[in-house]
């Protein structure tokens, strides 16, 4: 076991990967996934070497043609000498995710190339999970040395909302048949948005659709960055350049602005509260259900009915030494 928690094949894992190990890079991928115990301690190690690259959120309706988009993209960074990461979460498993992964087909011209690394996630039902393995597979690859990092999502509900918020830039992509632009405001978009994209522009509704989003952004407060609104056919690689020169020109801006400083400032004391409440509950539950005696009767109680989890929230909390036993328990349990 390292001094920093992590034992001795982990750490092994995070060198090899610090080295262009892509072997390394998936099996610690998988760990993160997986939310293993030592994961604060592997993160730890690895936090260091990140805040290199520009992670980019890609996100809209389904059939929007983000996988398109991104695929693209990559081709373009790559173009530029740039080692890309894509990070494709899915609403399901990535081993049976039907049209989901159909879709991610698209970018199998990249599988083979070593300067991208692409890994599907799948949130499984899970309540804020998927956010959190996403936000540390970016810093895995940020750290493993991609200069860019495309997060594509699947849908616009409150998973995909959390993951944007962990990119750099986020690019909305909707389509002139999505429907009225006012639900772009209903899903929280304009919110999130740093970029629109209205894809299959050669569709009738998509100047009216790029008037109306243009429109709405004119009641956001005044900003150092005007969100641009740009009309795209990604799968005939039209628009793509335009996409493209918005991206490099919001990262240059971001550098030296001091509203993304102060955002900056706020994610890290966020990860911070996240961090704390994933391994509180971990510690919890596994202290709840395998501690002491009086703890176990507790727990007992509580499942029979007989004790309401109020009264025994509170039993513990006003106990000093039993919540102290609780959350001071060996990490390996």
């Amino acid at each position: 076991m390292s001094e920093d928690g992590t034992d001795d094949r982990t750490a092994h894992l995070v060198e090899r990967m610090f080295s262009g190990d892509r072997v390394a890079l998936a099996r610690l991928m998988t760990l993160v996934e997986n939310r293993a115990a030592e994961l604060p301690a592997l993160m730890s190690r690895v936090y260091p070497r990140t805040g290199g690259a520009h992670v980019i959120g890609i996100t809209g309706p389904p059939g929007a043609g983000k996988s398109t988009l991104t695929d693209r993209l990559t081709a373009r960074f790559r173009a530029l000498g740039k080692k890309v990461g894509v990070v494709a979460v899915d609403p399901t498993s990535p081993f049976i995710g039907g049209a989901v992964l159909g879709d991610r087909i698209r970018m199998q011209s990249h599988f083979l190339d070593p300067g991208v690394f692409i890994r599907s996630l799948a949130s499984r039902g899970s309540h804020g999970g998927v956010a959190r393995a996403t936000r540390d597979v970016i810093r895995l690859l940020d750290a493993y040395g991609s200069d860019v990092v495309l997060v594509e999502t699947v849908g616009v509900g409150q998973t995909e909302l959390d993951v944007m918020r962990l990119a750099d830039t986020t690019i909305v992509v909707l389509v002139p048949e999505a429907g009225d632009a006012v639900q772009v405001m209903k899903a929280g978009l304009l919110e999130i948005a740093d970029l629109f994209v209205v894809n299959k522009a050669d569709r009738e509704g998509a100047e009216r659709m790029k008037s109306e989003l243009m429109q709405m952004l004119h009641l956001r407060p005044a900003s150092t960055w005007s969100i641009p609104v740009l009309l795209t056919q990604a799968a005939a690689d039209v628009g793509v350049d335009e996409v493209l020169r918005a991206l490099e020109a919001h990262r240059g801006l971001g550098q030296a602005d001091p509203e993304r400083a102060r955002l900056r400032r706020e994610r890290r004391a966020d990860d911070l509260i996240d961090l704390l409440d994933e391994e509180l509950r971990r510690r919890l539950a596994v202290g709840l259900d395998e501690g002491a005696d009086g703890l176990a009767r507790m727990m007992d109680a509580v499942r029979g009915g007989t004790l309401d989890p109020y009264t025994a929230a509170l039993r513990i909390l006003d106990d000093a030494r039993t919540l102290s036993a609780l959350l001071m328990r060996p990490r390996e349990q």
